[in-house]
């Protein structure tokens, strides 16, 4: 399993884990993250499951699809560097220990 760390924009930590292979966005799904909207449901057609991902960790993501940095113009104050659509971010062994915060508010 892989340990994940969700900040919420109230400052709250949130660790849960969550199995290889499933996007970010599912992991926080099932573990009730606030403000992770997710509307189509990882379809990559919207930008409502947007984190900021830690600067220790984002070296260790593969780089944004054209698709989701197009999406991301329309997140809530997107960063060129840390930003990523949570549905786009597939867990790997890699990632365990990975921390993430979650925006004021999506869209």
């Amino acid at each position: 399993m892989i340990k994940l760390s969700f900040v919420t924009s109230d400052g709250q930590e949130i660790t849960t884990t969550a199995r290889a292979g499933i996007s970010l966005m599912e992991a926080a799904r099932a573990a009730n993250i606030p403000g992770i909207l997710a509307e189509c449901g990882g379809a990559c057609s919207c930008s409502t499951c947007h984190v900021y991902v830690d600067r220790d960790w984002i070296g260790k993501l593969p780089g944004k699809a054209e698709d989701e940095a197009d999406l991301l113009d329309f997140a809530f104050e997107p960063d060129e560097e840390t930003s990523r659509l949570s549905c786009q971010v597939t867990l790997t062994p890699e990632l365990d220990g990975m921390r993430v915060m979650v925006p004021e508010r999506q869209g």
